[in-house]
């Protein structure tokens, strides 16, 4: 890949790029703005119990899985365009709902047209990113996905930063001030994608058969990327879940660490994912990339674990340079998995194929808290071997599925 193919700034990247790192920067902001408030909202508008209101998201949004599959099929006849502004459209409306929740009933409502949106969103983004970054060349998917992965970065934790500095002011007020910039965040970039996100040329799918969800179910070495990819998404999953427990109980650690811990992860993420990206990206392929990313987070795992033996006074500095190793493996994993799931895909059906991608992220988010809760119940340092042991069963599986994906002609250089 040539320098000047990566770099952001140059010509025409910057036209085309623009409006949709904007439209993820807006996006993202929402997202950041609503984090913060989570549960504690309805906690805050409603008489239910925290049991109670974890019961009906879960439901809600359990209701909302299926929704993916259908969305790539849409995707695939009209464009991920559409689709994507729809989502963050859908989005807003259901923060706008947020804020007229006062009961069990309406909480699932608002729920269920939050996170609808949520997954008609990530269903079709994944597809606009790849169909923008062909529009550049074969070689610059890798590139478009590292720098909207940034600007996600940079969106969600200056939200959060900005939600949780107001959040010290406990008023009612601040709260609905909150979810209604959320909500306004998600159709303003709604309208950016529809009015300035310029279009690029969508292949219709091929005859029924040849294409789609049938096509998909038969397609063996894709079905082994996304349960492959469902490996390393527990992985990239583990720090912010596990991280807090595990500094304050598991290491009797500073209560304050895990908030600057998880911020060094941000900004290396925020700040460093596009340079990491170039530098793999001329060395190795991106199958190997991936497989590097898993055993980055073995050696992750083993120094998370082997924390039990530092002394107090330098724990925390040997746990953030343990966060740096997650977020290289992190950065070396990421744009590498996203540009191969893209170009791994058959003409027409790119829509459906990443959508069913997307299943990776929603099977681990389900799995990851179950599993660590039950593991460091048992033994503060079994989630670490847990995850080590799968990060590195996923470099091996990797290793062996690359010859049965297609390569790029930057990959088949940087064998």
């Amino acid at each position: 890949m040539t320098r000047a193919a990566m770099e952001v700034g140059s010509t025409r990247s910057g036209r085309r790029s623009w409006p949709l790192l904007a439209a993820v920067a807006i996006d993202s902001l929402g997202t950041g703005l609503y984090l913060p408030l989570s549960l504690l909202y309805f906690l805050k508008v409603t008489d239910l119990s925290l049991a109670t209101i974890g019961l009906l998201v879960s439901v809600a949004t359990a209701v909302t899985l299926p929704v993916p599959i259908a969305i790539g099929r849409l995707v695939d006849r009209l464009g991920p365009r559409p689709m994507v502004a729809g989502g963050q459209a859908l989005q807003g409306l259901g923060f706008l709902i947020y804020l007229t929740v006062s009961g069990a009933s309406s909480l699932v409502v608002a729920v269920l047209v939050a996170t609808a949106g949520l997954r008609v969103y990530w269903s079709s983004v994944f597809t606009l990113i790849a169909d923008q970054a062909d529009a550049e060349g074969a070689d610059a998917k890798d590139h478009w996905f590292a720098w909207t992965g940034m600007i996600r970065e940079v969106g969600s934790g200056g939200g959060a930063l900005l939600a949780g500095a107001l959040l010290t002011i406990d008023s009612a007020r601040v709260y609905d001030a909150l979810l209604l910039g959320s909500a306004l965040a998600f159709l303003a970039a709604s309208l950016v994608v529809v009015f300035a996100v310029p279009p690029v040329p969508h292949a219709l799918p091929p005859a029924e058969g040849h294409s789609g969800l049938r096509a998909l179910l038969r397609d063996r070495p894709y079905l082994a990327l996304i349960g492959t990819c469902t490996i390393f998404a527990m992985c990239s999953t583990f720090l912010a879940l596990s991280l807090p427990v595990y500094v304050v109980q598991g290491l009797s650690g500073p209560r304050w660490a895990p908030g600057p811990l998880l911020a060094v992860n941000t900004m290396l993420l925020a700040t460093c994912t596009a340079a990491v990206t170039r530098f793999v990206r001329r060395r190795c392929t991106r199958a190997r990339a991936m497989a590097w990313g898993g055993w980055l987070w073995a050696l992750w795992c083993a120094a998370s674990a082997a924390a039990v033996l530092m002394p107090s006074g330098a724990l925390v500095p040997f746990l953030a340079v343990v966060v740096v190793c997650f977020s290289v493996a992190d950065m070396t994993y990421g744009p590498a998995s996203n540009a191969l799931a893209a170009d791994a895909t058959p003409a027409g059906s790119r829509g459906t194929y990443l959508a069913a991608f997307q299943y990776s992220f929603a099977c681990s988010s389900i799995v990851a808290p179950s599993l660590f809760g039950l593991l460091f119940s048992q033994n503060r340092l079994l989630p670490w071997l847990a995850v080590g042991l799968l990060a590195t069963l996923g470099s091996a599986l990797m290793l062996r599925l690359e010859r049965r994906l297609p390569q790029t002609p930057t990959d088949a250089n940087a064998t």
